[in-house]
């Protein structure tokens, strides 16, 4: 009686223990931030009486567990939500996919055949095994006589042979079934592996359903492997005309799934950022070690982040000094030119940057720096790129942030590559401007005034600039600001002529008994060489001096306005068709002459 209660108890228990229940979710929304989506999803399930494990397969295959929230209807209760990539189960493999169902029927099928062959196989061996047991006892019983064991030996010779024969065959017929369900076997890989392609993850639920049927479950997670950045293109057919500004968006995805017509929101918050304001403590001072802290603030560079990454690159780790391929010395007259964002920089600035800020590096060497740069690029040109937060229909304006809403479905595939969306089409008007600083670069800049940018919502990003039907280059977008217009470079004009000559007779050098004088004196040419007229904002600078004995003058500013806090001489300049303007501007510096000033 125990054995029965026990074996009773056995059958009870695998009555009880429950297939899991299989559905797949589809994405309808992703909400795509700088560094991370939200994603919504639905999925489908026939759901018993009673408790339940779903298993809900088509998830992202990275997500924030925490971040998790299933919808479902009041008569089902979410008793526990579990994420894994690595869910094991017998079950696993949807047998209602009719596909793997009917070759799951073919490999049942061969089996059965090849089972047959090999018990066939099996009776013709043993038949043989009792005729060689009976050969040899004929052979042994001396009472037969000749005929007789010619007649035995005819038939044994015929049977074996016949029945070796068949063995031979059906030998051949189980390698061909063999040959067939290993394709079979093969086939069924490949249908389930393309059936779970899509995704690793899966979410595994234990629910109570008061009442069988089917229920949508309403899926939300933040998955961090997607990722968006604004675009611009810029185009403009003269300078009468405002800006045509289409607003892009490039967008990236790696979730593992593949987002097919989703209502997508691109957003610039941040999900991941924490919302706790900071708490200030007090503040004590102590005594630290000069040494570490200069291996922490200098010895650390970007520098060692180039080499290796950029060929050509050398690291001195001596005083922190970079080399590109090329250059003969160490010293600071050999440093490579540096640019940031578009912006030229020093190596202070260079060594400041963190690695993670980084999103580009490019590095510029021999004819193709000088090419672009002229002489400052003789020592070769690093041109780096920093991460910044960096498409469209409907923008929600909202306290903290913005987010552009997409009526239009989009497919954004699982495969890292970038695709772009377009969200809005702006037209700016735009004041237009020459810009020329004739000491640092020898042509003039087309720059576009942008007043009340504020309301278009830009964010920092790059353009593309399509000037009177030509690409001339890209530009960067800062709208993160204090100044009242936002000014878009748009390429290069060289319809502008400038030049910058020393003149010879007006320049020189003194020697007045321990000091040195020297007199420099430039004249700017600015000529319009287009149809219409040019209205130039044209900058020069002299030296200032920080140290007493260093004293300098300004002969002649050439009607500038000028900034004595800077140094920094500006014209504002309305050229004609065809009109050329001269500028002339002297300066005197004073020092010891046994004192070299080495950037004068």
């Amino acid at each position: 009686m125990k054995k029965l209660a026990l074996f009773f108890l056995w059958v009870s228990a695998i009555s009880f223990a429950q297939k899991p229940i299989f559905t797949a979710a589809k994405v309808k929304a992703a909400t795509v931030y700088f560094n991370a989506a939200e994603l919504s999803q639905m999925a489908s399930v026939n759901l018993p009486a009673g408790t339940s494990e779903v298993v809900i397969k088509n998830v992202a295959n990275t997500l924030n567990e925490s971040t998790v929230q299933i919808g479902a209807p009041n008569s089902v209760t979410i008793m526990s939500v579990q994420f894994t990539n690595n869910y094991i189960s017998e079950f696993e493999i949807d047998e209602s996919n009719p596909t793997i169902k009917k070759v799951r029927d073919s490999i049942s099928l061969v089996q059965k055949e090849i089972g047959k062959v090999q018990i066939e196989k099996t009776s013709h061996s043993k038949t043989i095994e009792l005729l060689d047991k009976n050969q040899l006892v004929a052979g042994q019983n001396s009472g037969l006589s000749v005929a007789e064991l010619i007649k035995m030996v005819d038939y044994y010779k015929a049977k074996r042979s016949e029945l070796s024969n068949t063995i031979t065959s059906l030998q051949e017929k189980e390698n061909k079934f063999n040959e067939t369900l290993n394709r079979l076997k093969s086939k069924l890989e490949i249908n389930t592996k393309n059936e779970e392609k899509s995704s690793n993850g899966k979410l595994i639920l234990q629910v109570m359903n008061d009442v069988a049927g089917t229920v949508n479950l309403d899926i939300n997670y933040i998955s961090n492997s997607a990722s968006w950045t604004p675009f611009y293109d810029l185009r403009a057919e003269n300078i009468k005309n405002p800006i045509n500004m289409m607003y892009k968006a490039q967008v990236v995805q790696n979730s593992g799934i593949d987002w097919k017509k989703v209502k997508l929101t691109l957003s610039n918050g941040n999900p991941n950022q924490s919302n706790t304001a900071p708490i200030l403590n007090a503040w004590f001072l102590r005594y630290g070690n000069p040494y570490n802290r200069y291996k922490y603030e200098d010895n650390y560079s970007i520098s060692n982040e180039l080499q290796g990454k950029a060929l050509g690159v050398t690291n001195q780790n001596d005083d922190n000094k970079i080399l590109i391929r090329g250059a003969a010395s160490i010293s600071d007259a050999d440093y490579p030119l540096v640019i940031i964002d578009g912006i030229i920089t020093d190596k202070k600035t260079l060594s400041q940057i963190s690695q993670e800020a980084i999103k580009s590096m490019n590095v510029l060497k021999d004819s193709q720096a000088t090419a672009i740069y002229g002489n400052r690029g003789k020592n070769g040109v690093i041109v780096i790129s920093t991460k910044q937060m960096d498409d469209y229909t409907t923008i929600n304006e909202n306290q903290l942030n913005v987010s552009f809403e997409i009526d239009i479905p989009y497919d954004i595939l699982s495969n890292g590559k970038v695709h772009s969306v377009a969200l809005k089409e702006i037209n700016l008007p735009a004041t237009y401007k020459y810009y020329a600083v004739p000491r640092v670069d020898k042509e003039a800049f087309l720059l576009a005034e942008i007043s009340d940018y504020s309301k278009y919502n830009l964010l920092p990003g790059e353009a593309n600039i399509i000037f009177e039907g030509m690409y001339v280059g890209k530009t960067t977008i800062n709208p993160n600001q204090t100044a009242d217009t936002l000014n878009l470079s748009m390429g290069r004009d060289k319809k502008i002529s400038i030049k910058r000559e020393k003149v010879v007779d007006k320049s020189g050098t003194k020697f007045l008994s321990s000091y040195k004088e020297q007199v420099f004196t430039y004249d700017l040419t600015v000529r319009n060489n287009k149809k219409e007229d040019a209205f130039l904002l044209l900058k020069d600078q002299y030296p200032l001096s920080t140290d007493k004995d260093i004293t300098i003058e300004l002969l002649d500013d050439g009607k500038a306005k000028v900034n004595t806090e800077t140094g920094i001489l500006t014209w504002e300049l309305k050229l004609a068709p065809n009109e050329t303007k001269k500028i002339r501007i002297s300066y005197k510096v004073k020092y010891p002459k046994d004192k070299i000033i080495d950037n004068l």
